[in-house]
């Protein structure tokens, strides 16, 4: 525990009605706390502070420069089993373990989550601030714009993604001596001079000149061409909308742009290697070597060509420059919250940043974050990937269930989002419950490979009796081997709800870690896909399609095969079927292809169908959502 004297967090009251209201009419009635007044609780100094309206601010990144000798306080990651489709209250679980420990326990607590996208916000899902009196505040802002990150991640994505087949355009038909001309034309005074944008190509030639005219025709035929190989291009364009329609499309449709049209696509924004860089980067310095080092393409000689070669990797950071620092929030009971970064769990590591925790370290006793859906899916990817370049040590994990998750496991009827849940749910049912207890068990004991301890938070809905309740926990502690299982009713009662759960994570975290990878870097690629589905899924081995094969020789062969590996997988099973619940036993992972993320720095294999660009449901949830235009308050969000 830190050492460091600071000033309290002073708590906001939290007033409850019964019956509960809405989320949305929850977050309205709140008493908000000046985030000006957070900010000086935290002990931040005004000039680290950014304010962006009367209830968020951004964090500057100097603050980690003045704390370097702080202790850093215990860091916690909140999973979940193989969730429902309606989710298991895994946020709402995170917010009130923090309210819990801030506002009733008296300790400095740091909530760190990711910001949801427009995607589900709009589509499936809804919101993503928590739920019920433990939400993070003011709600519509944390689930809308919020600073404009998502729009910077779109942007400079999309600036990229117009770089290559601009130059593939401009390349066409010139010669080397006409691309000098135009990449270092003479200034007013007949001087050339080198782009910002270039140095970094320049660097990776070895060519060690400052004055462009010194260049041989060798050189400049090496740092002007680079033969982009149209069928090689792996970057799409983004836009942070479920927008099916735009999986495939056709560009260079356009006149002048006869002879270059190509197939391509948009991924949802999230899904970006920008997203995954902000979450995973560690100083500005390091967001723009990762941005150098994004590869979008192969040269027809069979060069990776990345950002850097395309000279703009400065330009994207400077579109970054503000998204980087951290967004503080609060939560209901004026516990302070940092929201940052969105990746998805399924299609990339589904984690929050790693600035937002070390800021966090720095200021509380404990930083709570979570990692996106099951433990196979954000966990694995928070203790492979991003403990490995943050270099923080978590102190425990907090495992969700709900009953009827674990009904669903056993082989109760389809969950399905916007109908009524069967009775199966809603009734007691030990017979059916017992058969699902073994999903929770294997969750539990993903964790404990890394040896880290666990406490599981029962995530207690109204229907759920006691008898069930006590079932889980046994299973839990004595099958598991779990430290702890605890009722929660954190939705209910907010942070008095988690009492109960925080002691015991507070407890957890005093026993000593043992933390370790599941992995060396220096394996093989297949190896290190090969101990996940085998160590997490509990597969029996992988098979890999052909252009899996091709592409892991090739990443081999450029020297990415030192990477971590971030699996592209269904959350909804352990196995790459979402239909297959529970437990899955005698089957295979199927590899369809295999992707790198140098910038980011993973490589991520596509297990079965996963798209990166989700589509709309019938009834997407924009149909409640709407402004009233007397008060001038959002209403229907959720």
């Amino acid at each position: 525990m830190s050492t460091l004297q600071r000033p309290k967090i002073s708590p906001v009251p939290l007033k409850r009605v019964s019956p509960v209201p809405s989320d949305i009419e929850i977050a309205q009635a709140a008493e908000l706390k000046p985030i000006a007044k957070l900010a000086e609780e935290l002990g931040l100094l005004p000039e680290e502070i950014e304010f962006y309206g009367p209830y968020k601010a951004k964090v500057k990144l100097e603050v980690l420069q003045r704390l370097a000798d702080v202790p850093d306080g215990k860091y916690i990651d909140v999973t979940a089993i193989t969730p429902t489709p309606l989710g298991e209250g895994k946020t709402t679980t995170t917010v009130g373990l923090s309210q819990a420990l801030g506002a009733h326990l008296g300790y400095r607590v740091m909530t760190c989550i990711r910001q949801p996208s427009q995607g589900p916000t709009f589509g499936i899902k809804g919101g993503a601030a928590g739920g019920g009196y433990s939400q993070v505040i003011p709600m519509e802002d944390f689930n809308l714009h919020l600073t404009g990150d998502i729009h910077a991640i779109t942007a400079a994505n999309n600036l990229l993604a117009a770089a290559i087949d601009v130059r593939i355009l401009h390349e066409a038909g010139a010669t080397d001596e006409q691309l000098f001309e135009r990449f270092c034309p003479k200034d007013k005074t007949g001087k050339r001079r080198f782009g910002r944008g270039m140095l970094g190509r320049l660097k990776k030639l070895g060519i060690d000149k400052t004055d462009p005219d010194e260049l041989t025709a060798e050189e400049r035929r090496r740092m002007f061409r680079l033969d982009i190989d149209p069928d090689s291009i792996t970057w799409r364009r983004v836009v942070d909308t479920s927008d099916r329609f735009l999986r495939g499309i056709t560009i260079g449709q356009g006149p002048e742009e006869k002879g270059f049209e190509r197939s391509t696509g948009f991924d949802i924004t999230v899904a970006s290697e920008i997203m995954a860089i902000l979450a995973l980067t560690t100083s500005l310095a390091d967001m723009r070597e990762r941005f150098g080092k994004i590869v979008v393409a192969l040269s027809k000689n069979g060069e990776a060509i990345t950002a850097e070669d395309l000279g703009v990797a400065g330009a994207m950071t400077v579109l970054m420059r503000d998204a980087i620092k951290p967004n503080l929030m609060q939560t209901l009971e004026g516990t302070p919250v940092f929201v940052h970064a969105g990746p998805f769990a399924n299609i990339a590591h589904g984690n929050s940043s790693i600035l937002a925790d070390k800021i966090g370290l720095k200021l509380a006793d404990f930083v709570v974050t979570e990692s996106g859906f099951g433990s196979d899916m954000g966990m694995e990817k928070f203790f492979n990937i991003k403990c490995r370049y943050s270099g923080l040590i978590p102190s425990a994990v907090v495992m969700v269930t709900t009953v009827r998750a674990l009904k669903m496991h056993g082989g109760g009827p389809k969950v399905v989002a916007g109908r009524p849940l069967a009775p199966e749910y809603t009734d007691e049912n030990l017979e059916l419950l017992a058969k699902g207890l073994p999903n929770l068990i294997h969750h539990i004991q993903i964790a404990r490979k890394f040896g880290i301890p666990v406490v599981v938070a029962i995530n207690k809905f109204a229907t759920d009796t006691d008898a069930e309740l006590a079932l889980i926990r046994k299973a839990a502690i004595e099958e598991g081997g779990a430290e702890d299982a605890v009722v929660c009713r954190h939705w209910e009662l907010g942070g008095e709800g988690a009492l109960d759960l925080a002691k015991a994570v507070v407890k957890a975290t005093e026993k000593p870690s043992n933390f370790q990878f599941l992995y060396p870097l220096d394996w093989p690629i297949k190896k290190k896909i090969e101990t996940i589905a085998r160590e997490v899924y509990g597969a029996d081995g992988v098979d890999y399609m052909p252009e899996a094969e091709a592409k892991i020789g090739e990443y081999t062969r450029l020297g990415f095969d030192k990477l971590p590996i971030c699996m592209a997988k269904t959350h909804l099973s352990l196995s790459q079927d979402a239909n297959i619940k529970g437990v899955p036993k005698g089957f295979r992972v199927q590899i369809r292809d295999v992707r790198a993320s140098v910038g980011a720095g993973f490589i991520y294999p596509l297990l079965g169908t996963m798209s990166t660009m989700p589509g709309l449901p019938t009834r997407p949830a924009f149909f409640d959502v709407d402004l009233d235009l007397e008060t001038g308050r959002v209403i229907g969000l959720f």
